[in-house]
This record gives structure tokens, sequence and C-alpha cells, in this order.
């Protein structure tokens, strides 16, 4: 394992990951979740949270209080998904089941237009869009007795929205983690169209068109022709998403909404966990980063875990969760609370 730390230290934060039998590998760990069903968690309540940029957008949050019995800690927890994700996958489930049991408040949020909010969304999202995270933070908040601040975790492309956010905005959030972020763009894009991904990239293309096609978004008829066009996730970024939402192509796009470029710019401790063999995000976009001089970002690379698995011996709640809660715990931030 990997530990590259600025001077929000992760030295020793968790014992190495070591994956647990049958899944072992990178695919294995990715694929995970499609075969183990995750714990049953009902929503205690839902938020719905006006979008606030003079659309009708509603944006649809789950809330789940800490465990009983357990002690309650002083800033709940936003989660953020991943790419064609919402509140139920089952990442945002076995996180929340954790996180409960360790004495956190958990709001799941749905971004723009994902799972449930397709019915009450005409927008949708992408990997930088970062600004409806703010009303999210300012509702979990006031829900949550006005709480100072919140905690949060971003999933795989949650984690890229996450980090625009950190890096342009920031504002309600203490401290932050993400797990498998693509914050290289297009390195991910180029490796997830490589053919040992082709599973992968047929898959997760088309739940890519049926989640812009199946709820009331709002879509011309350029962009339905656009959407079924794209036999590629380039494409369908290049087609769809760019022109969506003003950027100069997928390479535009891309270079715009790349976390890398913007991890300077973050002002709270921040840890980013990868897996050196996860098969979607390329981990020399981690390595060619110089996380020395990073203020308050911290890197936490380990040698298995795939794309947001880290399913090791001897634990349900995934490793990844489990480090996360740690850094939390070992805040500066925390510990004044």
């Amino acid at each position: 394992m990997i530990r590259q730390a600025g001077p929000g230290a992760v030295q020793a934060l968790m014992p190495e990951f070591k994956a647990r039998w049958p899944w072992w590998g990178g695919d294995l760990q990715t694929l995970h979740d499609q075969f183990v069903p995750p714990p049953a968690l009902a929503a205690d309540s839902n938020l719905r949270v006006p979008a606030g940029d003079g659309s009708a957008d509603q944006l649809l949050v789950a809330i789940n209080r800490a465990a009983p019995g357990a002690e309650i800690k002083p800033l709940p927890v936003l989660l953020i998904h991943g790419l064609t994700g919402h509140q139920d996958s089952p990442q945002m489930l076995l996180f929340t089941a954790y996180l409960n049991a360790c004495g956190y408040h958990v709001a799941r949020m749905n971004m723009r237009g994902a799972g449930p909010s397709r019915d009450c969304c005409g927008g949708y999202y992408h990997a930088g869009f970062y600004a409806d995270i703010a009303p999210v933070v300012a509702a979990i908040r006031q829900y949550f007795d006005h709480a100072e601040a919140v905690l949060a975790v971003g999933a795989s492309l949650g984690g890229s929205v996450l980090l625009n956010y950190l890096a342009k905005l920031g504002t309600g959030i203490a401290a932050a983690v993400t797990i498998s972020a693509p914050i290289d763009l297009a390195a991910s894009a180029e490796r997830l169209i490589q053919p040992r991904n082709s599973l992968y990239h047929r898959w997760l293309l088309a739940a890519m068109k049926h989640g812009v096609s199946a709820g009331k978004l709002r879509l011309s008829k350029a962009e339905e022709q656009a959407i079924d066009s794209a036999r590629t996730v380039v494409q369908f970024d290049d087609r769809f998403i760019a022109k969506r939402f003003g950027f100069a192509g997928a390479r535009g796009y891309y270079a715009q909404c790349s976390a890398q470029w913007q991890l300077p710019q973050i002002g709270c401790p921040s840890l980013l966990i990868h897996a050196a063999n996860d098969p979607w995000i390329p981990v020399r976009s981690y390595h060619g980063l110089d996380w020395q001089n990073l203020s308050h970002v911290s890197c936490l690379i380990a040698g298995g875990g795939g794309h947001v698995g880290f399913h090791d011996g001897g634990h349900k709640a995934p490793w990844s969760i489990r480090a996360a809660v740690r850094f939390f715990e070992q805040s500066a931030v925390l510990k004044t609370s």
C-alpha cells in the first residue's frame, strides 16, 4: 500500500488492504456489489431541496439517523453516488450502514436527474456539476439542528463532483473523502474504452443513455439523436454532455472538470482513496501529482480494491469507508467540534 501525504498526514491511517476470498483482483472487487446484495436500508426521512437556480428542479436527499445506542457524532455525513448511481446504489447503502453504526447521521444525495430525482428534475449532472452541493449542504445543516458543517464522501464520479465543489466553493464542508474518483477524466475515458473493458463499457454506456432518457429530462430532438448515435462514452460526452453544458467538446469538458488541476485550491482536510488495480481509472493519474506540496489534500493508494470495491476479510463494511471514518476522527476539525 502506498501512503502519499501532504501536511494532512495519513501515515498509519489503516492497515494494508487485503482482498478477501473469492473477491481477488480488481475486476472481482469491482463486480462484488453486482452479486452480493447490500443491506436493506429504508430512509428515516426524505428531503426535497429546491435547486435554487431558477428551474423547478428538486434535489432529493434520503436521511438515515445514527443507530440507536451509538454515540452520536457532531457532524452528519453527506454521501454522493457515482455515474448512473443514486441514493440506493449498493455502495451508498454499505457506507450508510457502517456510518450509522459509528454514530454518524447520513444524508444520501441524488445528483440532479439521478434515481428517484428523475421524476422531479428537467436538468442533469456531469463530473464537474458542483453547484447542487451547496443547497443540499445547507438543507442538511438545517435539518440536523443547524449543524456547524457536514462531512462528505464522494464515490467515483461523485468524488469528482465533490472535489470540484471543494475547490470552487467548499462552504459548509469540514472534511471530505473521495473513493475511486476519476481525477483525470480524459485518462479515465481512454481506459474505459480499451478492449479489456469492453463489457464494462457496454454496460456503462447503456446505463448512461437510460439515465438521461428515462425521466423528465428536457431533451431536444438534436439531443435525442446525439444520445442515440453515441457508440462510446467519449462520443456521449462529446455529443451530449459537452454541447448541453457549453464545453468545447469532450476534450474541453475533461480539461475543465478534471479535479487533478484543482486540488491546490481545496481548503479543508481531504483524503483521496484509490486502488492500484482499479480497472476503470488508471492509478498513474494519482502517481503523477506532487502530494507533498498540497496544503490540505492527502492520498491513500491501496494495492487492491478495484473500482469502489475494497472488500477485505473480517468486515462487512468496505475498507475504504472504514478509512474514511478514521480520517474524519483524526481530523483537527472534529476534535474541536
